[in-house]
């Protein structure tokens, strides 16, 4: 696998739990530990029994607390820097498997990518909240683990289609939000306007 590959798949897995940061560690310890994929040391211990318990308790956590108005939004605060450690130990797992990055240089790829969907995702949810009064956000949320659990099963599957899925994800989410937050601008102009 060459360098510009190895980075879409790194990019691919990492960009997940920027979504969720339990699910696609899960997903990935569980993939080492039924030997579907090789994880090499240090994240093999993704395949610990005791570690896989441990990303269970902390997933269910997350899939409840993220399906609470308000308490998602706490929940992305306190996950702002847990998910982007996630995605850098994710990117820094897949380059070991492959070889050929650097592993520091992989784990801040990594955290830049889970980072970077982290960032939309946390500033969708207020418009979310704002514009169903907190009733949509258990299914947004659902949707949410979906696309995290679906993206992980993917980039270790096939993990370019991964990357572009993600990466196109990441740029629809972020133009919904952009043109939300125009209208609101230009709604709060023309009432400033009017006002006298």
């Amino acid at each position: 696998m060459d360098i510009i590959t190895n980075l879409l798949a790194g990019f691919g897995l990492a960009a997940p739990a920027g979504l969720n940061a339990w699910l696609p560690l899960l997903i990935t310890g569980l993939a080492g530990r039924f030997n579907f994929i090789k994880l090499n040391a240090p994240f093999d211990i993704l395949t610990n029994t005791w570690v896989l318990v441990l990303l269970v308790v902390l997933l269910t956590i997350e899939v409840f607390a993220d399906k609470i108005p308000a308490v998602d939004s706490i929940n992305d605060v306190i996950h702002t820097v847990i998910r982007p450690i996630a995605g850098g130990i994710l990117f820094a797992a897949q380059s070991g498997m492959i070889g050929g990055i650097d592993p520091v240089f992989s784990f801040v790829l990594g955290a830049l990518s889970a980072g970077s969907v982290h960032v939309v995702k946390a500033g969708a949810r207020p418009l979310v909240t704002a514009t169903t009064g907190g009733l949509g956000n258990p299914l947004v949320s659902f949707v949410e683990d979906i696309i995290s659990a679906l993206g992980t099963i993917l980039a270790l599957v096939a993990p370019i289609l991964a990357a572009i899925l993600m990466g196109s994800i990441l740029a629809v989410a972020a133009w919904i939000i952009w043109r939300w937050r125009e209208r609101r601008k230009r709604r709060r102009q023309a009432q400033n306007i009017q006002s006298p």
